[in-house]
């Protein structure tokens, strides 16, 4: 049985889609990111919890601030990228539950009342979320290059406070020259499917 997304899109999102290491100087634009945001804000999560945040870095003072916190290989694609989004886990999510999950507002207190069940809901949740941003950038024909190689502590403390929790660094925009690394192999279905 084949899939029914169209094979083009198959290929922008998923088989040609690559991590860019390059990107050119053209401009990722506000209405390209709330475009891929009006997208993936539709991407399931558990109880609709909505716990990923986003910070752009488009200032060149904040970028200096971050490649400061970049591993030493990631500093000049975070330095040159059109296009940097901190990606965080919004630790007190659940505030918004009672909107989100307006069929069980009780929710909120019923599961999510303390601090570390909250935190942990948070990052797998908000780590759903940046799966389904990075695929949104691609469907914006852009390329995310998905970086975890940071200074995370340092990271949380130059942009964000106590209540997020930063999970990755996105660099986004067009490939330049030579971005592309050779792909990498991939598991077979056989090495990852089991039927019980």
């Amino acid at each position: 049985m084949s899939l029914v997304l169209d094979p083009a899109a198959q290929d922008l999102l998923f088989r040609e889609a690559r991590t860019a290491n390059t990107f050119t100087d053209e401009p990722v634009t506000d209405e390209q990111v709330q475009a891929i945001y009006d997208l993936v804000k539709y991407g399931p999560t558990a109880f609709n919890q909505s716990p990923l945040r986003i910070t752009l870095v488009r200032s060149p003072e904040a970028r200096e601030r971050l490649v400061q916190h970049m591993a030493e290989g990631n500093r000049p694609k975070t330095a040159a990228a059109p296009l940097v989004a901190i990606l965080s886990a919004d630790n007190e999510f659940h505030e918004e539950l009672p909107a989100l999950f307006p069929h069980f507002p009780q929710a909120k207190d019923a599961f999510f009342s303390e601090r570390p069940v909250r935190e942990g809901a948070a990052t797998l949740n908000a780590a759903l979320q940046a799966a389904y941003f990075i695929v949104g950038v691609r469907a914006a024909g852009l390329s995310a290059g998905p970086m975890t190689g940071l200074d995370f502590e340092g990271v949380r403390k130059e942009f964000l406070d106590d209540d997020h929790t930063p999970l990755m660094v996105v660099n986004i925009g067009r490939p330049g020259p030579d971005a592309w690394f050779p792909r990498s192999p991939r598991l077979a279905y056989d090495q990852v499917v089991t039927t019980v």
